[in-house]
């Protein structure tokens, strides 16, 4: 078996380093989001907040979430719904931007998903 010179295996170890590096870049500089369900007496939601958006909620929890709500009377946030990946994994992904009503039947929880979350895309808005 013929043996791979130090000066290629190294080079080839240094380019890969380099490529995961650039690669993992975006991913770092995607605000966090975290969902929550919005629950009324006729249906639900899954919504996403940036880092940045949970900084301005008292509490930075669903309970601030909700009062800012009852607050403000309505508030401009993304839907999130499971979608595939185009590698074929399920994700939680921004939807669309849907306007939210307070209501004295609205409860707001904390959402669970062991699916990974994608940022929202500054673009869309």
């Amino acid at each position: 078996m013929p043996s791979i010179p130090r000066k290629l295996l190294f080079g080839l170890g240094l380019a890969s380093l380099i490529m995961e590096s650039v690669v993992s870049l975006p991913a770092f500089a995607a605000d966090k989001v975290s969902l929550f369900k919005v629950i009324t007496s006729k249906d639900e939601i899954v919504i996403g907040l940036t880092d940045a958006e949970l900084a301005q909620v008292e509490g930075q929890n669903a309970g601030g979430v909700a009062k800012m709500l009852v607050a403000k009377g309505s508030m401009s946030v993304w839907q999130y719904a499971v979608h595939k990946s185009a590698a074929g994994d399920l994700e939680q992904a921004p939807l669309h931007k849907v306007g939210l009503i307070a209501s004295d039947s609205l409860r707001v929880e904390p959402y669970a998903t062991t699916l990974k979350v994608l940022p929202i895309d500054d673009s869309k808005k």
